[in-house]
């Protein structure tokens, strides 16, 4: 069956596999609803108690605080930094290798990296502004974790326009493309002798501040259902063998195609 260009979409409407494809095959209508009966086909194959955890967890996700790692050579620090943001549900990182590539340890990470979704840049004539420019693009106000004379404490920051926290390599910080393409600047106090923390830490403390505002405000900042849904399918299928072919059919099998 071939699905013609006037489809018409009816939002909001939960169906049976059969009426699903009754309803396509005589009203030419696609319900909004299909991932949540892919998703469903997922469900009746992993055990309950990894569905359990995916609805939970899903629930305290979030992409309006996203991080990311310019330059990191330290592979603990990497794989650290990819396990802080699972623990406190970022579900985005993105990882711009100039000169230093991007490598997890699985001892550290603690298998993060299937929950976590991991973006690299290391193509073309600038990683750094290919990153940048993908993210303000999406409506991310780039925040570049450095002193500056502009800059604001973690607890000061502005947390109404979603966020991209950029951290730099652990020897030098942030490189001048980063700080003179970045909306603001933020600082996390310190009060000791040293003069910065080790590049893991500083996410954890950042991430831990963050996420408690986000919390105690009335921003709008977790995954909405759909985005929801989307995830734990993603989510099936890292833990499936051949589960994108898997996905593949079962909307073959629910759109009757």
């Amino acid at each position: 069956m071939s699905v013609s260009t006037n489809v018409r979409y009816q939002e909001f409407c939960i169906y049976s596999k059969s009426d699903l494809q009754k309803n396509i095959r005589s009203n030419n209508i696609i319900p909004v609803n299909i991932d949540q009966l892919v998703l469903e086909e997922f469900y009746s194959i992993i055990s309950e108690s990894k569905k359990e955890m995916y609805e939970s967890i899903s629930k305290e996700r979030t992409n309006h605080l996203t991080v990311v790692l310019e330059n990191i050579y330290q592979e603990h620090n990497a794989s650290a930094v990819l396990r802080t943001c699972d623990c406190f549900g970022i579900q985005e990182l993105h990882a711009i290798e100039k000169n230093n590539q991007y490598k997890v340890q699985r001892d550290i990470a603690l298998g993060a990296g299937r929950w976590v979704d991991l973006y690299n840049y290391d193509q073309g004539e600038s990683p750094t502004m290919d990153c940048i420019n993908k993210l303000k693009a999406k409506g991310y106000k780039i925040v570049a974790t450095t002193p500056h004379e502009k800059d604001v404490t973690i607890h000061q920051l502005d947390l109404n326009q979603p966020i991209a926290l950029v951290f730099g390599t652990e020897r030098k910080g942030i490189s001048q493309e980063i700080i003179d393409n970045a909306d603001e600047f933020v600082k996390i106090p310190m009060y000791g002798f040293t003069e910065s923390f080790n590049i893991s830490v500083s996410v954890a403390l950042a991430l831990s501040t963050l996420r408690q505002r986000l919390e105690n405000s009335s921003i709008d900042w977790k995954l909405n259902e759909k985005d929801q849904t989307l995830l734990k399918i993603k989510w099936c299928k890292k833990i499936l063998r051949s589960g994108n072919e898997m996905e593949a059919e079962f909307r073959k099998r629910i759109v009757g195609i």
